[in-house]
Parts: structure tokens; C-alpha cells; sequence
């Protein structure tokens, strides 16, 4: 399998941590390879993603391939980072602590047969959540869900986050015939990152998510501009520390976390932060 890696690319998946050394200083800093550093902004809900990557003079002669190979489960494993990340960054966006979720599980006699059905199960109970929100003035209903189905085995139960307000209903309303129970969502730091890594967490059978139509998706932005090769460079050398660069670009944000990586692949070097906005 040919990965091609271009302008548009983040490139964070070919990036790695390592230390510091004589043998990578060259390819990190790229000074005759590297045009410039472009930023990339997510912002979901409070949450808000700063990926700085470099671009390429296309004529220099560089370290970067157009072409390598990724191995299938490089690739699977590639799949669910982003899949994983693509759903905290929707949970962000969409929700708050005023919303819920939980989860639903199946009496033994009413567990369905294959991860489509159980899937028709879930739709059906969110079209019951959607008539008792409509019946009962409550904004339009939006949801996310996972499934967790094995093969063969009894062992089937879905997580949900949804803004139905009333719990005590949601409860009522799955037709399983075995527990489940609600809870309120609440956020720390990194918004819903915590109960996203959990309701998606391996296991030995498939889990796919679901969402209702009416979720607003992050905003993204990109700048080739804010940040400079020699604000790079200086954070390389420890000369400038992410925090203190992102605080002067987000003012009005908290830092919370960052993270520095080099590649053996591209010249250039890969910064990752992650900041959370002030409530006004």
C-alpha cells in the first residue's frame, strides 16, 4: 500500500517522538527543504487543536519521499487514531454538561444476531427519543452512538451521548429487556476526551459509531503565516517553550498540553497543542 504525502497532509502520522541528536538535527531543522510551517486549527467546542507541520520547496532537494509503504495494520491502526479523534472532536462540538449519555445493554433472549440489526434497534430508539423530544418541546435531537458486537459470543451493548434531556425517559424508552442507565456528561480539560477513549476502547469484537444527521462539524482553519521556521527551531532548541508561543497566539485560551516530533521519513519537525478556551 502507497502512501502519498502532500501539501494538504498534516503529516502527524509519519512524525515520532525521539530524542534530540546530532544524526536528526539536519533533517529537523530543513532549512534548504522546508518552505515554511503551516498551522492547522481545530476547533471543537472549548477544545481547541493546533497541528504545526512543515511544506516543501518542491525543487530543493529534500529528504521528503512522495512515496513508502504502509503495512495493512499500520494502516488499521492509522483508521481508528483517526476515527477515534474525528469523534471527540464531533462530542466537543456538539455537547455539553447539560447533555447525557449512557448505555444500553440486552437481556439474553432479545439479543440480536448481527451488528445490523442491533444497529436497527438503536435507530428505532432514537426515534422514540425524537417523538417525546418533539412532544415535549425539547430541541432537536442529536446523538452519537457505538456499537460493541462479537462474532458468536454474547457480548453486544451500545454507548450513546445524546442532548435528551430527561434521563429518567431514556431510560424507560430502550426495549432491550436489561439495564441501562444514564448519566450526565461532564467535561474536564480536554472536553469529552475521557469517555470517548472509554466507550471506544479495543475490544475483541467491532465497534462503529453512529450519528444523528444535525451535528455541526469543528471548525478548521489553516495559516501559513503565524508561525515562523525560527519560532520552530527555537522550541527545537528549547529556546522557546509551546506553551508560551500558543499563549501569545491564543490569548484568550488556556494551555494544556503539547508535544514535539521528528520523522526519519521528512525533513522538518511536527508540533502538537492542545488548548482550552476561557468561558466568558
Amino acid at each position: 500500500m502507497n502512501y502519498t504525502l502532500t501539501h494538504k497532509d498534516s503529516a502527524d502520522e509519519i512524525f515520532t517522538h525521539k530524542e534530540m541528536c546530532f544524526e536528526v538535527i539536519d533533517r529537523v531543522f530543513g532549512v534548504k527543504s522546508v518552505s515554511h510551517y503551516r498551522k492547522k486549527t481545530i476547533e471543537s467546542g472549548l477544545v481547541t487543536e493546533v497541528e504545526v507541520y512543515p511544506t516543501w520547496n518542491t525543487n530543493a532537494n529534500s529528504r521528503r519521499l512522495k512515496k513508502f509503504r504502509v503495512t495493512r495494520a499500520s494502516q488499521e491502526r492509522l483508521n481508528k487514531r483517526n476515527s477515534v479523534k474525528n469523534l471527540i472532536r464531533l462530542i466537543n462540538t456538539n455537547f455539553t454538561d447539560d447533555d447525557i449519555w449512557g448505555t444500553n445493554t440486552y437481556e439474553e433472549s432479545k439479543l440480536p444476531k448481527t451488528v445490523e440489526n442491533a444497529q436497527k434497534d438503536m435507530k428505532n430508539y432514537f426515534r422514540r427519543l425524537k417523538h417525546h423530544a418533539k412532544k415535549h418541546g425539547y430541541p432537536p435531537l442529536k446523538y452519537v452512538y457505538v456499537t460493541e458486537f462479537e462474532e458468536g459470543k454474547i457480548r453486544l451493548n451500545h454507548h450513546y451521548v445524546t442532548n435528551f434531556p430527561d434521563r429518567d425517559l431514556a431510560e424507560k424508552l430502550w426495549k432491550g429487556g436489561s439495564r441501562t442507565q444514564t448519566r450526565r456528561l461532564q467535561a474536564d480539560d480536554s472536553g469529552y476526551e475521557g469517555l470517548v477513549r472509554y466507550i471506544t476502547k479495543d475490544p475483541k469484537g467491532a465497534k462503529r459509531y453512529v450519528t444523528s444527521q444535525n451535528l455541526v462539524k469543528p471548525i478548521v482553519t489553516i495559516n501559513d503565516t503565524k508561525i515562523t521556521k525560527k519560532q520552530v527551531n527555537q522550541i527545537i532548541m528549547n529556546e522557546l517553550s509551546i506553551a508560551s508561543l500558543m499563549q501569545k497566539i491564543y490569548r484568550d485560551h488556556e494551555y494544556i498540553d503539547g508535544e514535539v516530533r521528528y520523522s526519519e521519513i521528512v525533513d522538518g519537525t511536527y508540533i502538537y497543542a492542545k488548548l482550552k478556551r476561557r468561558k466568558e
